[in-house]
């Protein structure tokens, strides 16, 4: 049982993050990196907003951790004003990774290490559901993980570029914490539920954190064209979506390999 549920989580995890490394570098990667250009100051037009801006700290749970690793403005802490009023630089509140390689060695490594993790929840269900197991039934599970750690949380705080405006970092990690816990608690009990009481019961956990409300920023706004904020949320979304299934059928398959 230990070789097949750890066996299967390392495989997939590993394959699963070298392969969506390849779809984020020509998909979200340049969107984080011209959204960059827009938080540094590189447009004339986005200059004159930026006498007041706030840099707000991108959140930690992110849709993928690209965002992490690759976000100048991502550090431990949210709220820090920009330095430009005490006479400080902002990467003196902050570290990222150099451009270039550096960079996406720790994409790379966040990826994997993501995708073992996810991959150990999902081998897990796997043993405690029981039943014969293969990529197909994987990818029916792995779109649970995704609708748990994706597209619930999304509805609320969706992917944020560089530059963004956000709510209070601690605040936003609470309301993260508790919509993937509703989210995977309120599928558990419509899929798995035996009577209709149950069922009814889920949904009103699924869509309870959405009923509270997600924490939103004060003001809205930001040094990031809105067209380009919109386009890295919808190809956050869709690049999560292909980690998942791949991320499915690589653990169900391994799973099933290991089994024999």
């Amino acid at each position: 049982m230990f070789r097949k549920l750890f066996g299967a989580a390392f495989a997939a995890g590993i394959i699963a993050g070298l392969l969506i490394t390849g779809v984020q570098q020509v998909t979200t990667t340049p969107l984080i990196l011209h959204a960059e250009e827009y938080e540094n100051g590189g447009h004339d037009h986005a200059a004159a907003s930026r006498s007041d801006y706030i840099i707000i700290q991108t959140k930690v749970f992110s849709t993928l951790p690209e965002k992490l690793i690759l976000a100048h403005s991502s550090s431990g802490t949210a709220g820090h004003d920009h330095a430009d009023d005490e006479g400080q630089d902002h990467d003196d509140h902050a570290w990222a990774p150099e451009d270039g390689l550096e960079r996406t060695l720790y994409t790379v490594g966040a990826n994997i290490a993501m995708g073992i993790a996810f991959a150990l929840m999902l081998t897990a269900a796997f043993a405690v559901h029981g039943g014969e197991m293969d990529g197909r039934r994987g990818i029916l599970w792995a779109m649970g993980g995704f609708a748990m750690f994706t597209l619930g949380p999304n509805l609320g705080l969706p992917p944020e570029v560089p530059g963004s405006m956000a709510a209070e970092l601690g605040a936003r990690q609470m309301w993260w914490l508790g919509c993937a816990a509703a989210t995977g608690i309120g599928l558990c009990l419509m899929v798995f539920g035996r009577k209709i009481s149950l069922v009814v019961l889920g949904i009103l956990i699924l869509i309870a954190p959405h009923v509270i409300g997600a924490p939103q920023p004060e003001t809205i706004g930001g040094s990031v064209p809105p067209e380009l904020a919109g386009h890295f949320a919808a190809a956050s979304i869709v690049v999560a979506a292909v980690f998942w299934a791949m991320l499915g059928w690589l653990s169900g398959t391994f799973y099933k390999r290991f089994e024999a």
